[in-house]
């Protein structure tokens, strides 16, 4: 699970060769008048190096989510694993470059052009010469035409998770030689260099027994700098070696060890010497940049006035106050284990540092327009137009030192060719305007409330498990608006809020934060950011009371709404397991940006393994966080995601991808031509335009782009937060003793 939450689980091609890395490190932003895809808002942070500083051999330990249930990126149980293990392994037509472009892998391609367009479209490829397989057999149109059949979906046989692309071909032939494919497709197909991206051997591919079963757990044949050795499901890990036949720049490392480590046990792997490299959340990050300060002297890790002595003191303190010295010196021993311990640790992770980036993908917040108040454009759009997207994005981005800019459209990223910011078409935050639109569509602020069973308000959400303060004073009133009593309930709260207030700032200091919290732990919790609730004086006449049912004179503006008896509440869904923190600390300021224009908000937690399935899939939700990867063929695969849901054969919705259930026709045709247009120019215009009108229906709304943080070895090269470009498996390894790396540090040991 990635740190900031959980991502769908369908594989798209997107997700295969996503994951890129770069030879530099900057932080771009802003578009050109001239370009409205602009560039990239941070490039790679991989610690480049030349080839020639680089040891010969050593192993690379990498951590990963899991161990692949299968090796054949085709099938739907395909992981991030399995993708990362087929861009080491298998060739490559294409691969992105730092924009997030394709581009021709020359390792594998001479070149690669349209070369018909009438009265069919006709790709020719040409091969390199030397790229052959790991049983030394050239690769060739064989391999093509096999992959080809087996992801038409002509044969049912094949158990494929897609096909797009594929589906479009007539015929696969020879060209004038062994090393030229020539490629025609039945129809147009401008996302053409998506294909053939990994390629396996007609071994795999021939037939739907050997694609089925025999790539699952093995990959006999390969073409890559690396080979795969095992996969050993008892380790955890998977194991890669040098390809002896590899043709390309030789890899430096002898091995890469893929092994599965949960993300809340990283550290202490790093700590532990197990691990080389590992994607981190964002308190892993703070630990290893606090080592580095630690390293500096700034502050003492161990010994008087260190960390472990100071909590063991005031535990011992504590203990002798309340009259157990036996207690006191018990405690005192583990506390003073304990810290020496975190000391360790902390000092171990003095070898590695922080190497950060933008992944390729963003974070959005999903409304489910299935029925309910979001099935109303209008109620949509209002929710849309009170959030802050930009205050989102730098309460996630900033504190990491990352470009904070919210994400401007659906189908690409800041770089990539089809981007441009096109949330003009909805509006930016403007509270004023959500209030209208939620009037227009009936829902009046502080209207009556009809009463369940129980006293329970009505709610015109979808009904769920609410989160702690959501909503509980609402469901605690009967109905009966006193005015005089309530009034001077306000003030005792009030009066009693004041004192513990005083009282707070008495135990915590003048700073507001609780004792023994760090700067730095406010960070890592967000969330305790941010407004606190306003308490509205209610009332002017002791004893005085209002009719059932009658609105409260509150602030009008914020006052929660209501329509036909329904208060306006939406079930507000998070996966609760750890790595999940970020989403929960967005989704709470959320609620509180609906909560000004007088929309209640329902949280509800939910499993990880439940989130997608028993939820977002089954549109079990009002409102929901999660994060798609960004794509360079949006018009292939991101129209499953946003095409307009139509009835299935047997009554039910087909959605596809598109959990918010939102679309239209004219949406549909937008891709429909995007993808048969081959002009990059005319087609990236006619995504730009369907992305306008994703925008304006308001089915979801995109934030910011997830952090990608790493903790890497500082002596590993060319290898950390990869940002949009591919890695470069070859050019990975470990600094020869005495080589200065880019920050200009002299290695002190050599490749393990």
């Amino acid at each position: 699970m990635s740190h900031d939450g959980v991502r769908p689980r369908a594989v798209l091609r997107s997700i295969t060769f996503l994951t890129a890395g770069a030879l530099a490190v900057t932080a771009l932003a802003g578009c050109s008048s001239e370009d409205p895809s602009g560039k990239p808002l941070a490039g790679a942070d991989v610690a480049p190096a030349e080839r020639s500083k680089i040891a010969d051999g050593g192993t690379l330990r990498w951590a990963v989510d899991t161990v692949p249930d299968t090796l054949n990126t085709f099938q739907s149980d395909a992981d991030a694993t399995t993708v990362r293990v087929a861009q080491a392994v298998l060739p490559s037509m294409f691969r992105m470059d730092a924009s997030g472009r394709p581009e021709r892998n020359p390792d594998y391609l001479e070149s690669a052009a349209v070369v018909e367009t009438e009265p069919k479209q006709v790709v020719l490829y040409k091969l390199n010469q030397q790229a052959v397989w790991s049983d030394g057999r050239e690769i060739g149109a064989a391999d093509f035409a096999a992959q080809w059949r087996a992801l038409s979906g002509k044969d049912t046989a094949y158990w494929t998770a897609r096909n797009a692309g594929y589906d479009r071909i007539e015929k696969i032939e020879r060209g004038k030689g062994n090393l030229e494919v020539k490629v025609t497709f039945s129809r147009a197909y401008a996302d053409w260099r998506s294909l053939f991206t990994p390629l396996y051997p007609k071994e795999v591919m021939g037939s739907p027994d050997s694609f089925n079963d025999s790539a699952r757990k093995k990959l006999k044949v390969t073409a890559g700098p690396f080979e795969v050795k095992k996969v050993d499901g008892k380790k955890d890990e998977v194991t890669l070696t040098r390809n002896a036949r590899w043709w390309g720049d030789p890899a430096r490392l002898e091995k890469i060890v893929l092994r599965a480590v949960p993300r809340d046990e990283r550290v202490s792997a790093l700590a532990a010497g197990d691990i080389d490299l590992a994607e981190i959340d964002a308190s892993a990050a703070r630990r290893i940049t606090v080592s580095a300060t630690a390293r500096d002297g700034a502050t003492p890790l161990m010994g008087p006035g260190s960390a472990a002595s100071s909590s063991a003191e005031a535990l011992h303190s504590w203990a002798v106050a309340n009259g157990s010295d036996e207690k006191a010196a018990e405690e005192e021993t583990t506390a003073r284990e304990k810290a020496a311990a975190r000391a360790r640790e902390q000092k171990a992770l003095g070898a590695f540092e922080l190497r950060k980036s933008l992944e390729p993908a963003y974070t959005q917040l999903a409304l489910n327009g299935a029925e309910g108040p979001l099935a109303d454009e209008r109620v949509r759009r209002a929710v849309a137009r009170a959030l802050d997207r930009r205050a989102l994005a730098e309460a996630v981005l900033k504190p990491l030192g990352l470009p904070a800019e919210p994400v401007g459209s659906h189908l690409a990223l800041a770089g990539q060719a089809a981007y441009a910011d096109n949330s003009g078409a909805l509006g930016d935050q403007d509270a004023k305007e959500a209030r209208a639109l939620l009037a227009d569509a009936g829902w009046v602020p502080g209207g009556p409330v009809e009463k369940e069973k129980g006293d329970k308000e009505k709610a015109a959400g979808s009904e769920g498990k609410k989160a702690e303060g959501s909503g509980k004073d609402a469901e605690d009133d009967d109905g009966t608006y006193i005015v005089g009593e309530d009034e001077k309930k306000d003030a005792e709260k009030k009066d009693t809020k004041e004192k513990n207030a005083d009282g707070e700032k008495k135990d915590g200091g003048d700073d507001g934060k609780a004792p023994g919290e760090t700067a730095g732990d406010r960070e890592d919790h967000l969330a305790q950011d941010g407004p606190q609730h306003q308490q509205v004086k209610q009332g002017t006449a002791p004893g005085a009371y209002a009719p059932k049912g009658t609105a409260a004179p509150a602030k009008a503006e914020t006052a929660p709404l209501a329509k036909n008896g329904k208060a306006l509440t939406l079930r507000f869904v998070l996966p609760s397991g750890p790595g999940s923190d970020v989403l929960r600390t967005v989704a709470d300021r959320i609620t509180k940006m609906l909560s000004e224009v007088g929309i209640r908000t329902d949280v509800t937690k939910v499993e990880d393994d439940s989130f997608f399935k028993d939820h977002i899939a089954s549109g079990q939700y009002d409102l929901a966080l999660y994060s798609w990867p960004a794509t360079a063929y949006p018009a292939t695969d991101a129209r499953p995601v946003y095409a307009k849901p139509v009835p299935a054969a047997d009554g039910s919705l087909n959605v596809e991808q598109n959990y918010t259930r939102v679309g239209t026709d004219q949406v549909d045709q937008l891709f429909d031509q995007a993808i048969t247009t081959l002009d990059d120019g005319e087609r990236s215009a006619l995504i730009r335009k369907a992305d306008s009108r994703i925008w304006a229906a308001a089915g979801s709304i995109p934030l910011y782009q997830r952090p990608q943080l790493t903790a890497a070895r500082k002596n590993l090269v060319n290898a950390g937060a990869f940002g949009f470009r591919s890695p470069v498996y070859e050019d990975m390894g470990f600094l020869k003793k005495g080589a200065k790396g880019p920050a200009g540090e002299r290695a002190t040991h050599s490749a393990k």
